[in-house]
């Protein structure tokens, strides 16, 4: 038995840390590369391992190279993967992500083997056994399939939709999902023009709007908190969103405190901005040193 699930996208990361994001026609100068797993349900499932969460991950690799490699990385830090499905003579999905020095990324990247697994792939009872479930993004069918499953067997859902959101129809998963996670582009193509949802399809659920380096906030229905963020030197914020929602996670499931887990979820984005690669979210010991620091 886990205490979370977490769903959606297991990747293969190539990072190439560049002096500028180059223009069309343009050339930029490669100063570092670096090989890991990524993919945001990966990443938040090795963060909350990392925090001390007992996490499984539900999702779909290749049998490549890649992802014997993904896997073993995964199982390495604390993860239960015996639900991730390997698809034979797929690849991996693969993903190429482009950071400039001020930490902003691109990302480029093949479909692969993340949109194999299908609502008929899933373990009920291994969803139903956890106390919660993170999706990110997926097939909208398995996503809405999870949730469902979760919300019947009375989990908390939280689901962090990620940038196509407003390519896709979640809306079903959406549904079910007690916490959104959203960053500013995307609360913009689902909220209301003040970013407010009386009138959308999250109308009475928990919106946790993410701002970078500006901070955080979290609109309940009985208030709405913020937190400015913590200044600090960023080199790249690839996976910050993921730990940033483990750090979300793992603090409410204890404290039930929407106010703490916004500040320890900042932390956790902040912090692994500090470093390169996808899978840098630090420690819950790291996080709450870093926090008595502030004060």
């Amino acid at each position: 038995m886990v205490r979370v699930v977490t769903a959606g996208h297991i990747n293969w990361d190539v990072t190439l840390r560049v002096d500028a994001l180059p223009e069309p026609d343009g050339e930029a100068r490669i100063s570092s590369q670096r090989r890991s797993g990524g993919g945001s349900a990966a990443n938040v499932a090795a963060a909350l391992a990392g925090m001390d969460v007992s996490t499984g991950l539900v999702g779909s690799i290749g049998s490549d190279e890649h992802g014997l490699l993904v896997r073993n990385e995964l199982t390495s830090v604390g993860v239960d993967c015996t639900h991730v499905i390997e698809v034979a003579g797929v690849e991996t999905t693969t993903k190429y992500l482009i950071v400039d020095e001020r930490g902003e990324v691109m990302v480029l990247g093949n479909e692969g083997a993340n949109e194999i697994i299908s609502p008929e792939d899933i373990d009920s009872e291994y969803v139903r056994s956890a106390e919660h479930l993170h999706l990110t993004s997926q097939r909208p069918d398995t996503a809405a399939e999870l949730a469902r499953i979760a919300t019947e067997a009375d989990l908390s859902v939280s689901f962090d939709p990620g940038r196509r959101l407003g390519e896709r129809d979640f809306s079903r998963a959406l549904a079910y999902s007690d916490i959104v996670f959203l960053n500013d582009r995307e609360a913009a193509t689902i909220l209301d023009s003040d970013l407010e949802h009386p009138s959308s399809e999250l109308h009475g659920r928990v919106v946790v709007i993410k701002h970078g380096r500006k901070g955080a906030r979290v609109d309940t229905t009985d208030g709405v908190y913020t937190h400015p963020g913590f200044v600090v030197e960023s080199v790249d914020s690839t996976g910050a969103g993921d730990a940033f929602a483990a750090g979300f996670i793992a603090t409410l499931l204890d404290s039930h405190d929407y106010e703490r887990a916004l500040e320890f979820a900042n932390a956790c984005g902040a912090l692994t901005s500090m470093a390169s690669g996808a899978r840098t979210a630090p420690t819950r010991e790291r996080v709450e040193a870093f926090l008595d620091a502030q004060f």
